[in-house]
């Protein structure tokens, strides 16, 4: 019998504090949602290594440090409204839902979307809604979102979501550029500028409709 209680814990202080997790709100949120709900119960066993787990149709839930880096790099405040692209079964979501005012989960596959909702329900996270939709088009209704944040890793963002960025709100994303390392990538808008800044290597699965485009102009 697993002891899952014992598992987060040991992601927490053995992944998360050990590289540079170190916000306090940030580090209490994974050490309350209960990752091994939302992977496949076959993989439960495996739902804190530090590494993508796969949920099926070319999909994965990110593993916990990259997740972890990408929320404290893009730095929402307690009342953030953030856009999740790509949630999966709503683990991100859930993380997000402890730390910022309200989140929108954004998932393409009916499937996972249903899973989201149902799991996010069941747990209380009233703070997260699921959208289900286009994952490239993001969600304009929800707009402007003070932080965006992906699922998987992209090439590009496309330009409907940067639109959709608040001023001074900030993106986190794993970038695959073409040819190179992917590396965890923060954009930063301030007036008509979307700045970029690569912060350190990572190895993500992509998240599947995210293809190269002409950098964006606001």
């Amino acid at each position: 019998m697993i002891d899952y209680a014992a598992a987060r814990l040991n992601m927490v202080d053995g992944q998360l504090r050990t590289n540079g997790v170190v916000d306090p709100a940030l580090v209490a949120a994974f050490l309350a949602v209960p990752r091994e709900r939302f992977v496949p119960e076959p993989l439960r066993g495996t739902a804190y290594v530090d590494e993508d787990l796969p949920l099926g149709n070319g999909r994965y839930l990110m593993e916990p440090l990259v997740l972890a880096r990408l929320i404290q790099l893009a730095e929402p405040g307690r009342d953030a409204r953030v856009l999740c692209v790509g949630a999966g079964p709503g683990y991100d979501a859930a993380i997000l839902a402890h730390v910022v005012g309200a989140v929108v989960a954004l998932e393409s596959d009916p499937a996972l979307a249903a899973t989201a909702r149902r799991l996010l329900r069941e747990l209380g996270y009233s703070k997260a809604s699921v959208i289900e939709g286009s994952l490239e088009e993001g969600h304009t209704a929800g707009a402007p979102y003070d932080a965006i944040l992906f699922g998987g890793a992209i090439a590009e963002v496309p330009d409907a979501i940067a639109r959709q960025l608040a001023e001074t709100g900030r993106i986190a994303a794993v970038v695959r550029a073409d040819g190179r390392v992917s590396q965890v990538t923060v954009m930063t808008r301030v007036g008509t500028v979307l700045s970029r800044r690569p912060v350190f290597d990572a190895a993500n699965h992509p998240l599947p409709g995210f293809a190269s485009q002409p950098a964006f102009v606001f």
